[in-house]
């Protein structure tokens, strides 16, 4: 049996995707509303410069990994305009029927996908962008989702990977406090559901820091791979450049 970590837990790697799974069926309803309690409104900062660094233009292709309720989906639409296509994908039905849902209530009609990174159902070289935003640190097999988001990439395309990573060690204390202890309570007061914050904050210690990350992306085949820390390293955007 080849076993991998769900949080803290070691399971057995055919029962990660399900596991993960049940926690975003049970926190969809409530992901947007937890995003702004849980960072003080900070996930709108990061992923605002998530977007600027994608420098998208006009007519261009992106794959939007872990799209959930599609917030960078719906601003990578405006940059790519009518000429252009982002793909908004998930794994998870719950968390992509939302961000279907808000999409459409926009006016924005994008072709939207259930699908496994790991497996991903595009053609070699089709897109100019992939993004994959909070969803790495759920995938059991890392390296092979990550070598799939290169293998569709053009050459010369640009893999954008945003995710909570090792935070300054001045803070990491008073982190892990709120991390263990009120997460746990406004997942409870907010969703109905601690186990799944308790979940989110063991995942983000499981998931490679910030220099790790970076060489499990250049182990995957990216030429060029840099990072930017953003809030103390609370969460860090890396860029990976396809040769």
């Amino acid at each position: 049996m080849s076993s991998t970590h769900f949080g803290f837990q070691t399971v057995d790697e055919k029962d990660k995707a399900s596991r993960v799974r049940g926690v975003f069926d049970s926190v969809a309803s409530k992901y947007d509303v937890m995003n702004d309690l849980m960072s003080g409104g900070l996930h709108r900062a990061w992923k605002a410069y998530t977007v600027m660094v994608a420098n998208l233009k006009e007519g261009d292709k992106v794959l939007d990994i872990a799209g959930g309720t599609g917030d960078l989906s719906m601003a990578f639409s405006k940059k790519v305009g009518a000429t252009g296509t982002v793909v908004h994908t998930d794994i998870n039905e719950a968390m992509l029927r939302v961000g279907r849902d808000r999409l459409t209530d926009k006016g924005i009609l994008l072709p939207t996908l259930v699908c496994d990174a790991e497996k991903l159902p595009f053609p070699d070289g089709h897109f100019n962008l992939v993004s994959v935003a909070f969803g790495l640190r759920n995938m059991t097999h890392k390296e092979v989702a990550l070598k799939e988001m290169n293998r569709v990439l053009k050459p010369g395309g640009k893999l954008l990977v945003l995710e909570f990573s090792k935070v300054a060690k001045p803070l990491e204390k008073a982190y892990d406090w709120y991390s263990f202890n009120i997460l746990p309570k406004m997942g409870s007061m907010v969703a109905g559901d601690p186990d799944s914050y308790r979940y989110l904050a063991e995942s983000i210690r499981m998931h490679p820091g910030q220099e790790e990350l970076k060489a499990l992306m250049q182990q995957a085949g990216f030429g060029h791979v840099d990072y930017h820390n953003m809030s103390a390293g609370i969460v860090a955007l890396h860029v990976g450049i396809k040769c």
